[in-house]
């Protein structure tokens, strides 16, 4: 369900690799990176199309 939610959000390959490398670290600091990714990544990606 949260993977349909992310992909629904980043719609481009790169960003969704990127999102998986940042999702695999588990310190404080990479939590924080991985949420302001998902917020930029997302404002970039609403005029886009979604891919599969």
């Amino acid at each position: 369900m949260p993977n349909s939610i992310i992909n629904s959000l980043i719609k481009t390959p790169c960003g969704r690799a990127k999102y998986q490398k940042l999702a695999s670290k588990h310190s404080f600091l990479s939590k924080i990176r991985l949420a302001w990714f998902i917020l930029i990544a997302a404002i970039r990606d609403l005029s886009l199309k979604q891919t599969n």
